[in-house]
């Protein structure tokens, strides 16, 4: 594992706009390499500005990314239909996917709308398998970037402290039941997540600065589950605003 990249801007539009210039340079690094860019967004509200201003730039230069050859993923979802407000495809669509030319065929969503949780992740898995044509149980996709956000808690996708799916390392995707929020989600798994070329944070706010000092830190990776994000051949590129990174120089 390569050692972690620390990236502080100043604010949330110039987090969004770095993650930005790493997404094109990498779909077009990955095109050229081996024909297509396969990446798994994050919902939040950072991902939200991201995909602003991604769909932006790619409105005034159509052929800053070839759309046609990205496949788009989602890491985790909610357990509510793709029109609810707190889904993250529809986030997605809203802000990036309805305003860029990428072929319905290439985005692929969590179906959250089936009311058995456990039955959207086997599917997504089934969706995994063939489309990185994987060819066992125990094979990994290998996305080319993995977008991911931290909660207060220090929760990522939707591996939440105290929750099964935090310790899962058989499956790659999994039905998640978060008590707190007495409702299910979907996620990816870590080994899922740490198998990406490089995985990308995105984590602005005051409210995560105290937890970002623990992960950065000694914190125990139970209690905050970004800590268990380590790329076992990938990059891992924090992109952090400054209040987000305020105890960071206080820390070890």
């Amino acid at each position: 594992m390569s050692k972690p990249i620390i990236r502080i801007l100043d604010n949330l539009e110039q987090v969004a706009s770095s993650a930005v210039d790493e997404f094109v340079a990498r779909a077009q690094r990955a095109i050229e390499h081996h024909g297509r860019f396969t990446v798994a967004l994050s919902g939040g509200s950072t991902p939200k500005t991201m995909h602003t201003v991604l769909a932006e730039r790619c409105v005034e230069n159509p052929t800053l990314v070839d759309w046609s050859r990205v496949q788009v993923f989602f890491g985790d979802e909610r357990h509510v239909p793709p029109d609810h407000p707190d889904s993250n495809y529809g986030m997605a669509r809203d802000t990036l996917l309805s305003k860029v030319p990428i072929p319905p065929a290439n985005v692929h969503r969590m179906r959250c709308e089936n009311p058995d949780a456990a039955k959207a992740a086997a599917e997504y898995d089934r969706e995994l398998i063939a489309s990185f044509q994987l060819q066992g149980e125990d094979h990994l996709p290998s996305f080319d970037l993995i977008f991911l956000g931290m909660g207060p808690d220090g929760h990522t996708a939707s591996l939440f402290p105290g929750t099964d799916a935090v310790q899962e390392t058989k499956k790659r995707v999994v039905a998640n039941w978060v008590p707190k929020m007495k409702t299910w989600r979907v996620t990816f798994t870590r080994p899922v997540i740490n198998n990406a070329k490089c995985v990308m944070p995105m984590i602005c706010g005051k409210d995560k600065a105290a937890p970002l000092r623990e992960v950065m830190g000694e914190g125990d990776p139970d209690k905050y589950p970004i800590k268990y994000v380590q790329p076992t051949h990938g990059e891992l590129v924090w992109i952090v605003d400054k209040t987000a990174a305020a105890g960071l120089s206080k820390g070890p």
